[in-house]
């Protein structure tokens, strides 16, 4: 495991790590008086690692097991087992952690006070703050792939359409006109749209390096932090754009291989 940029809480303390196949940074949150964070990983035995900011609990998933994916949000983590139940640690006063009676789950996505979550249907479903509308994803169909941001939630359709729920401010409506999306990723208030040619969309007017990642190409995934953004590409190099304040973005050494 590598990790680039510098957390007070000690989010980038993954060297360690080992068998892992995911990972999830839990600092969607770009308020000032945040400055924290913490970073999970999945591990190939399905058991789930966390370090980092811990005030709320969010790192106590040490007895977690039978796990298939996991997200981080601000102050949350959650896992998807692999029965299709879900498990959260963390702060609970917004309700983003009120998922036990969820079923059939195969992924999921937190936003700073949201969480949601795709099943096996295609279909979506939330829980936290719905203060902007970004819960409303109960009339979401033929889903593949979804994600949360600030006040906003994120949906991609087997069809490589882009739905989008709560905030559309500052651009992000854009996305309702993007076609041909193979993945999708988003930050606080940007979001990032993987097309099939390898090129990158990116929604948010005053998104930091916008210019910058819409000139990106033969990308094959991508992920988008608070306030920067990141892609991989076929030959292995990583990309970065946007936000560097905590050295977040000093990937340029890295070489990722696929298993």
């Amino acid at each position: 495991m590598v990790a680039a940029g510098r957390d007070p809480s000690g989010a980038e303390r993954v060297q360690d790590w080992t068998g892992i196949v995911s990972v999830a940074a839990g600092s969607v949150h770009v308020a000032a008086n945040t400055g924290r964070a913490h970073s999970v990983a999945l591990r190939s035995d399905g058991s789930v690692a966390a370090v980092g900011w811990n005030t709320h609990g969010q790192c106590d998933v040490a007895g977690w097991s039978g796990v298939s994916a996991i997200a981080a949000g601000w102050r949350r983590t959650v896992g998807v087992r692999e029965d299709g139940t879900v498990l959260a640690v963390g702060r609970r006063d917004e309700g983003a952690c009120d998922v036990s009676a969820w079923r059939g789950i195969v992924d999921a996505a937190c936003g700073d006070w949201h969480t949601v979550g795709l099943t096996a249907d295609g279909t979506a479903r939330a829980t936290g703050n719905n203060t902007r509308g970004q819960g409303a994803v109960g009339g979401w169909r033929d889903l593949v792939a979804v994600d949360a941001g600030h006040l906003h939630t994120v949906g991609l359709t087997s069809t490589g359409r882009v739905l989008i729920a709560g905030d559309t401010g500052d651009g992000r409506h854009a996305v309702s006109g993007w076609a041909d999306v193979v993945a999708i990723s988003t930050g606080s208030h940007h979001v990032l749209g993987l097309r099939a040619d390898g090129r990158v969309l990116v929604a948010g007017d005053s998104t930091p390096g916008r210019a910058e990642a819409e000139t990106w190409d033969d990308v094959v995934d991508l992920a988008a932090g608070p306030q920067h953004s990141l892609a991989l590409r076929a030959d292995g190099s990583v990309l970065a754009a946007g936000d560097d304040a905590w050295g977040q973005m000093d990937v340029g050494e890295w070489v990722v291989t696929t298993r």
